[in-house]
C-alpha cells in the first residue's frame, strides 16, 4: 500500500514537471518566434522623388525580397546643358537584381513610367500596372525595342497580386490621367498604402470616384505607415474638380466663329476628352499636333478611353479642307518648350499651322515653376501676330491633378496609420504635409521625413533610419546614358558663357623649335576679322612663351601646354576681362 501510494506520488509530481516542461516550452518558443519577428523589418528606400518633383522610384525591400514601386524621369534644369532626360540611379538595384520580384506602377505620367526603358536595359523585371498605364508603356518600350523582352501585366483597379512575401493591391484613385491607383502594400511587417499622386474629385469624367471604403477598411484593420503625395501640400482648401474645366471650355466655344487651338499636357486625357465633347456640340473638327499629343490620343481611343465619334478626328494636312469656325486643334507646347508645336506656331516655324488674327489660343495649363519665361514669350508671341489668347490669369481652364491639404486630410483621417511619409515633393512640401498630418493628430515622432537613398527599417515595433544606399541622377543625352557627368556640364557651362579659343601651332621634335604657327581660332569668344589687334597679341604671347620654354629646355609637350594655356588666360582676362576655354594644340613634326 504505501509502496501504491509513493508511486502515484511520484506519477503526479512528475506530471506536474511534465506540464512546467511544457509551458515553459511553449513560453520559449513564442519568445523565440516574437525575436524573430522583430527582426524582420520592411526596408523602405526611395531612389527618386523627394527632395524634388519628378524621378520617382521607391524600393520595398523585405528579408530577400524586392518590389519596386514606379520608375519615373524628370526634366534638366537650366544648367544642364544639352541634357534630355534625368533618370534615377539604381546602383543599388543592380547590385541586388536577384531578389527583385516586379515593378509596379501608380499611373502613366512620364516622372512614374519615362525612365522604365533605360532600367529595364540594365535589369530586366516584370511589370504590373493598369490598362492605360500598360498601354502607354508598351509605345516606351517599342520604341526602345524592349517590347519583345519585357513581361507586362495588365492588373484591373480592385485587384491583388502577390509577390514573394508581398501582396499589393490597386485601389481605385484620381488624378489627372485615367487609370491612377494607390497600392496598399502588404507585408509580414504591416500594411504600407502609397497613394501615388492623387486628388479627390467627387464628379470625375469617367464617373469612377475613388474607393474611399476599401481605404477606410484598411485603415480599420491597421495601417503600419502612410506614404501620401505632397506637391499641394501648401495649398489651403481642395483642388477643384476636373468636370468644371469643361463648363469654361463651354462657354469660350459658345458663339465663337474663330478656329480654337487648346495646348493642354498630352498625358490629360480627361481634359482632351472634354475638348472632344465641347468639338461635337459646336459641329468642329479635330486635328491634333505634336507627337507626345499624337500618341497619348492614339492609344487612348484605342483602349476605350477616349469616348468620340470616328470621324471627328482629322489628319493635320486636311485642315485647310475645313473653314476655321468648324476646326479645334488639340496641341503640345502648354509649358513654352522651346521644341513644342504651340511654341513654334508662335514663333512662324510650324511647317503645318500658321497662326492668323481669326485664331483663339486657349493654353489650358498653368506653368511648372521655372517654366513662366518660356510661356509668357509664346502668349506675347502669339499676341502679336494678332491672335486672341486665353490663359489660366484669365480664365480657370485649368485645375491641378494633386490634392491639396483639406483632401490631403481626408486621406489621413480614413488611413488612420500609424506612421505617416510624406513623398513626392520638394522639402518645403513635404514639410507642409508633416504639419497638416500632426493637424489630424499625428505625433511628430511618427512622421517619417526621408530622403533619396536614406534606408528605412520599420514595423509595428518601431521604425528607424538604419544606413543610406547609393542615389542620385543619371544624365540621358542623346543615346549616351550617364557618360555626361559633373565635369562636362561644366565645361559646357563655360563654353556657352566664356566661348572657346583653340591656339594651333606645329613643332619640330628634334629642336623644339616653332616651325610653323601659331593660329589662333576663336569661338563665341570674339569673331576674329573684327579684333585682329587682339589676336595678334595672342600670337605674341604664345611665342613668347615658347621662347621661354626653349631657352630653359623643356621639351615636354604637357608641360608647354600647360605654361601657354596659364599665361595665355591671365593676359586675356587683363585684356577683357573674360575667361574663355583655352585649347592649345601642338603638332609634331
Amino acid at each position: 500500500m504505501a509502496e501504491n501510494e509513493n508511486k502515484k506520488n511520484n506519477m503526479k509530481s512528475g506530471a506536474r514537471k511534465n506540464v512546467r516542461r511544457n509551458k515553459n516550452t511553449r513560453s520559449n518558443n513564442k519568445k523565440q518566434k516574437n525575436n524573430i519577428f522583430k527582426k524582420s523589418k520592411l526596408k523602405i528606400i526611395p531612389l527618386g522623388g523627394l527632395h524634388e518633383i519628378g524621378k520617382n522610384i521607391t524600393v520595398f525591400e523585405y528579408e530577400n525580397e524586392i518590389i519596386i514601386v514606379d520608375c519615373g524621369l524628370s526634366f534638366p534644369e537650366d544648367d544642364m546643358l544639352g541634357v534630355d532626360l534625368v533618370i534615377p540611379d539604381i546602383t543599388y538595384l543592380e547590385k541586388n537584381k536577384d531578389k527583385i520580384k516586379g515593378m509596379v506602377i501608380t499611373h502613366g505620367h512620364e516622372d512614374h513610367i519615362g525612365a522604365i526603358p533605360y532600367f529595364l536595359k540594365q535589369i530586366n523585371v516584370p511589370i504590373y500596372a493598369t490598362k492605360l498605364t500598360v498601354g502607354l508603356i508598351k509605345n516606351k518600350l517599342q520604341e526602345h525595342k524592349l517590347l519583345r523582352s519585357t513581361k507586362l501585366h495588365e492588373i484591373q483597379q480592385g485587384s491583388k497580386i502577390k509577390l514573394g512575401n508581398f501582396t499589393v493591391e490597386f485601389i481605385r484613385s484620381s488624378h489627372s490621367i485615367p487609370d491612377s491607383v494607390m497600392l496598399a502594400i502588404t507585408t509580414p511587417a504591416g500594411t504600407i498604402l502609397h497613394t501615388g499622386d492623387f486628388k479627390i474629385d467627387y464628379t470625375p469624367i469617367d464617373g469612377k470616384i475613388m474607393d474611399f471604403g476599401r481605404i477606410a477598411e484598411l485603415g480599420k484593420k491597421g495601417i503600419l505607415a502612410l506614404m501620401s503625395d505632397s506637391t499641394n501640400a501648401e495649398r489651403k482648401g481642395f483642388t477643384m474638380s476636373e468636370s468644371s474645366v469643361g463648363e469654361v471650355f463651354d462657354k469660350l466655344f459658345l458663339h465663337c466663329t474663330k478656329r480654337i487651338v487648346v495646348a493642354t499636357f498630352a498625358s490629360n486625357v480627361h481634359r482632351v476628352q472634354q475638348i472632344v465633347n465641347c468639338a461635337i456640340k459646336y459641329n468642329r473638327k479635330i486635328a491634333v499636333c505634336g507627337r507626345s499629343m499624337i500618341n497619348m490620343i492614339t492609344t487612348a481611343k484605342d483602349l476605350g478611353y477616349i469616348d468620340c465619334p470616328d470621324n471627328i478626328f482629322i489628319d493635320i494636312d486636311m485642315i485647310k479642307n475645313y473653314p476655321d469656325e468648324n476646326l479645334v486643334l488639340i496641341t503640345t507646347g502648354s509649358q513654352g518648350e522651346p521644341m513644342s508645336a504651340l511654341t513654334r506656331m508662335a514663333a512662324g516655324d510650324h511647317r503645318k499651322v500658321k497662326i492668323t488674327s481669326n485664331d483663339l489660343i486657349i493654353i489650358s495649363a498653368t506653368p511648372i515653376p521655372g517654366n513662366e519665361k518660356y510661356v509668357s514669350k509664346v502668349i506675347d508671341d502669339l499676341m502679336q501676330i494678332g491672335a486672341e489668347v486665353v490663359y489660366s490669369s484669365l480664365e480657370a481652364i485649368h485645375v491641378s491633378g494633386h490634392a491639396c491639404q483639406e483632401e490631403q486630410k481626408l486621406i489621413l483621417a480614413l488611413a488612420k496609420p500609424q506612421y505617416f511619409i510624406p513623398v513626392h515633393g520638394e522639402y518645403r512640401q513635404l514639410r507642409a504635409h508633416s504639419e497638416t498630418a500632426q493637424d489630424m493628430g499625428i505625433e511628430k515622432q511618427n512622421i517619417l521625413m526621408m530622403a533619396n537613398g536614406r534606408i528605412l527599417e520599420i514595423n509595428e515595433d518601431g521604425a528607424e533610419f538604419t544606413g543610406s544606399v547609393q542615389s542620385g541622377r543619371v544624365l540621358v543625352d542623346g543615346l549616351g546614358v550617364g557618360d555626361v557627368g559633373n565635369i562636362v556640364l561644366r565645361d559646357r557651362q563655360h563654353l556657352s558663357q566664356d566661348g572657346l579659343i583653340v591656339i594651333v601651332l606645329t613643332m619640330d621634335s628634334a629642336s623644339g623649335t616653332v616651325v610653323s604657327g601659331p593660329e589662333v581660332i576663336s569661338r563665341g569668344f570674339v569673331y576674329v576679322r573684327e579684333s585682329e589687334n587682339l589676336m595678334d597679341e595672342v600670337k605674341s604671347v604664345v611665342r613668347n612663351e615658347i621662347r621661354k620654354c626653349e631657352q630653359q629646355g623643356v621639351r615636354d609637350w604637357s608641360t608647354i601646354k600647360s605654361v601657354t594655356r596659364d599665361t595665355l588666360r591671365d593676359y586675356i582676362f587683363m585684356k577683357t576681362k573674360r575667361n574663355p576655354m583655352i585649347i592649345p594644340i601642338i603638332m609634331e613634326i
